[in-house]
């Protein structure tokens, strides 16, 4: 009988089970509280009942965990002042869709080798959320394999789905079943059709295929998470699509499907065409909408890491400290100045609006 199965597969590994890793590490009862009072304060940010601005604000990707943490201890330390203008979140993305090959990210090769140690990618990124509930930041990451979610999403606070997956249907199916806010953004071309649909697939209850906690396959019922929205990222076609003429676009699309016109702007990737430094522009309209009562912008996202720019994935032993080894980012000292933009912005907004005394 000839052989019909695995015939390209050239090895095979034993996955641990998502029960196994949260048993050896535990989610506190302090950190569960973070984490869920977080999720509510990110729902109230993104329907408006929270007049704050949400800033998902950190590197593109983490591979070096000790520099995650360095991170996300100045961000909190310098932002402090922020607190009733900023909701801020610190991005934790662990897993990077890729057009072609490339490094895909702390949980597939945590070792930056191509060695593809995935257990042990796991725990990293376990480790990885728990110290970063300890910070005091919320968490935000991408889910792109729709099983790791298993793994560690009882720490994320904000998910995401990027760009390539939007028009999946096991990742709306996923987003539906999560724990957290989800922001679906616009298609690679700039579409925004494919987000929109997305949201209101996933507000839906569905059947889909997952793992138990217990690491058996099986078929999950979500209810549908009513806490999903849009994010205006650029695109191929588009172009940038942060201004007020995308906006309201996505604000006027979003109410004619019947849903909330609550849009986050990424103020990387497609809006600053790839160029980083290109995020501080995108900050700037941003800003002169919200001061022109824009209110559907309810959050931003910035790629930031503690050094300018990135390094390619060679010597490991030469790699810069706090540098990205994906898309480039802003230094840590050159995005604090923007989240002061940011909050005096929002300051100004809410001193506007304040009530006049009779």
């Amino acid at each position: 009988m000839k052989k019909t199965y695995d015939i390209r597969i050239a090895e095979e590994r034993s996955l641990v089970t998502p029960e196994t890793l949260a048993k050896g590490l535990p989610l506190e009862k302090t950190q569960a509280d973070f984490v869920h009072d977080s999720r509510r304060e990110i729902e109230n940010v993104l329907l408006g009942l929270d007049k704050r601005l949400l800033v998902i604000v950190g590197p593109c990707s983490v591979h070096d965990p000790d520099a995650l943490l360095d991170y996300a201890n100045r961000l909190r330390s310098n932002a402090r002042s922020f607190d009733e203008t900023l909701l801020l979140v610190l991005r934790v993305y662990f897993e990077k869709p890729r057009t072609t090959v490339g490094w895909k990210g702390l949980i597939n090769d945590p070792n930056l080798d191509g060695s593809f140690q995935i257990n042990q990618g796991l725990e990293l990124a376990r480790k990885v959320l728990l110290n970063v509930s300890e910070a005091g930041i919320p968490a935000a990451s991408e889910f792109l394999d729709t099983t790791f979610g298993q793994y560690y999403a009882d720490l994320v606070s904000f998910g995401a789905i990027g760009a390539r997956t939007v028009e999946s249907q096991v990742h709306r199916e996923l987003a539906s079943g999560l724990s957290m806010p989800v922001g679906f953004k616009n298609g690679t071309t700039g579409a925004m059709g494919p987000a929109i649909d997305a949201i209101l697939a996933a507000a839906q209850p569905h059947w889909f295929p997952s793992l138990t906690h217990q690491g058996t396959p099986a078929i999950l019922r979500s209810t549908g998470n009513p806490h999903c929205h849009m994010i205006l990222r650029g695109g191929s076609e588009s172009g940038p699509n942060y201004t007020s003429v995308f906006v309201n676009e996505a604000r006027t699309r979003l109410e004619e499907s019947g849903l909330r016109p609550s849009i986050i702007v990424d103020c990387s990737h497609g809006n600053s065409q790839k160029d980083h430094l290109q995020q501080s522009a995108v900050v700037a309209d941003i800003c002169r909408q919200l001061e022109h009562g824009e209110t559907a912008i309810r959050g931003v996202m910035l790629e930031s890491n503690l050094v300018e720019g990135n390094q390619p994935v060679s010597d490991l032993q030469s790699l810069t400290y706090g540098q990205s080894v994906t898309d480039a980012c802003m230094s840590l000292d050159d995005t604090l100045p923007l989240l002061q933009q940011l909050a005096a912005t929002v300051r100004r907004s809410l001193l506007d609006n304040e009530p006049e005394l009779a």
